[in-house]
């Protein structure tokens, strides 16, 4: 039976804080043995998850992440693409195309905040496409040939269809963003208060629900997933309108959410990324994370 959630309110607002409020550090704090190691035989640790992707082109997973973009094989290989930048924002819009957002590799040129970025060739270099030095956004989506992104730096969605110019919208405190497959204006934004609903693009929203959410994935029309600050996987058929439970996620606190039909969710939390190929009754462990709080 489907019923209204109980707001996670405790564990959601720490999540926010964590995303809206905190600098990202130059440095992992955990001491726990890296993952694997990356393509010039250094050793590849993860800390902290900003995003999750599946590339058409290869099929395979890419991770966004605190030391960089991180490509996981088939087989459980995994390693770093590119440089060792904190990716924040993320999204696979295309065939080896990504966007990106998020800071500079430490000791590297260029702003603090490097605006929305683009890579054409699976993540391995990266060029900026336009609010360098200005924003920083913490989600990425994209949708009818559009981008919506929450600028955290200046606390509203900005929304744009060419990547350069952009349309700002609502200013509010969100941390994830959900878009309906089949309608541009129909926009969802996941709260410490709850999800909250706009019908004309981001540019207003009514009042939160009674459902609080840490992550939103919207794959398909009448398929939307969430989960909350404990883990816990959901499911709406309605918009968000009332929420199915799917599953439980491992490794407590979610970072990480996207769906890519039905029925394949991934998601990464504190302890690694997690893949469901039955709508999150059971997962499968893909990349460990060591573990941080950044």
């Amino acid at each position: 039976m489907k019923t209204p959630l109980r707001p996670f309110a405790a564990v959601t607002g720490i999540l926010l804080a964590v995303a809206l409020t905190t600098a990202c550090s130059s440095e992992s704090e955990s001491g726990a043995a890296p993952a694997t190691r990356d393509a010039a035989g250094q050793d590849l640790t993860v800390s902290h998850v900003h995003g999750l992707g599946i590339d058409p082109a290869d099929g395979q997973l890419y991770v966004a992440t605190h030391e960089g973009v991180v490509a996981v094989a088939g087989d459980g290989e995994a390693r770093r693409v590119g440089d060792k930048a904190d990716y924040m924002g993320f999204t696979v819009v295309g065939a080896r195309t990504f966007l990106g957002s998020g800071h500079p590799e430490p000791g590297s040129a260029g702003p603090a905040n490097r605006g929305l970025i683009e890579s054409t060739d699976s993540g391995k270099t990266w060029k900026t496409r336009s609010l360098a030095g200005t924003t920083d956004f913490h989600a990425l989506k994209y949708a009818h040939d559009t981008v919506y992104g929450y600028d955290s730096t200046n606390g509203v969605l900005r929304v744009s269809a060419d990547r350069t110019t952009w349309d700002s919208r609502a200013e509010l405190a969100a941390l994830d963003l959900a878009v309906s497959p089949e309608d541009p204006d129909l926009v969802l934004a996941t709260t410490e208060s709850g999800v909250l609903r706009s019908t004309d693009g981001g540019r207003t929203f009514g009042a939160p629900s009674d459902t609080v959410m840490g992550f939103l994935s919207w794959p398909r029309e009448n398929v939307l997933y969430g989960v909350d600050g404990s883990g816990g996987l959901h499911r709406s058929d309605d918009g968000g309108g009332s929420w199915t439970a799917s599953g439980t996620v491992p490794g407590g606190q979610p970072q990480a959410l996207t769906a890519v039909d039905a029925d394949r969710v991934l998601a990464a939390t504190q302890d690694g990324v997690y893949e469901s190929r039955d709508g999150g009754r059971t997962f499968t462990e893909r990349l460990p994370i060591s573990g941080s709080d950044h």
